[in-house]
């Protein structure tokens, strides 16, 4: 096994937690997709297949970290959901990934946001309805993020076949 293969593999692998890291916000997303696909380019031996694959997944990765961003801070600014009611969240759903196997991220997030919503608004249905549109609006930049991760890692794949079939 040589050393482009070894690169090859490790870039496929790298490519496949990135996607999962799109919808699971504890691993590395994006930019660990970003980053696999310049190595591949670099170290991978396609050549300009390497190349191409880099010049059109870049920018899919790009565009899924931004508009994540903007549509997620968009939603929750229109709604008035301060940060500090994500940040907690995010907090409670790192803690949930302990307590509850597999779901405990999204529950842990949900609940840690009702509960710091409820504190700002003492209100349960204000409460309701802000978390509810900030989870929508959360799951709307994954699912943007997600599915332009999938098309990078799909133009790798193309980029793949690409190569060792010259």
């Amino acid at each position: 096994m040589n050393s482009e293969t070894v690169v090859t593999v490790l870039c496929g692998l790298a490519i496949l937690v990135g996607v999962a890291g799109t919808v699971i916000p504890v691993l590395p997303g994006s930019i660990l997709i970003g980053a696999s696909l310049l190595a591949w380019a670099i170290w991978g031996g396609a050549g300009t297949a390497g190349w191409v694959v880099l010049a059109v997944g870049l920018p899919l990765v790009l565009a899924g970290m931004v508009a994540s961003a903007v549509l997620t801070g968009r939603k929750l600014r229109e709604h008035r959901i301060p940060n500090r009611s994500v940040l907690i969240g995010l907090a409670a759903g790192v803690a949930g990934m302990f307590i509850i196997p597999l779901v405990g991220l999204f529950v842990g997030f949900a609940t840690g946001l009702l509960l710091s919503e409820f504190h700002r608004t003492r209100s349960i249905g204000t409460a309701t309805s802000t978390s509810w549109a900030a989870l929508k609006a959360t799951g709307l930049g994954i699912l943007v993020e997600f599915g332009l991760a999938c098309l990078a890692a799909s133009t790798w794949v193309i980029g793949l076949w690409v190569s060792l079939a010259t």
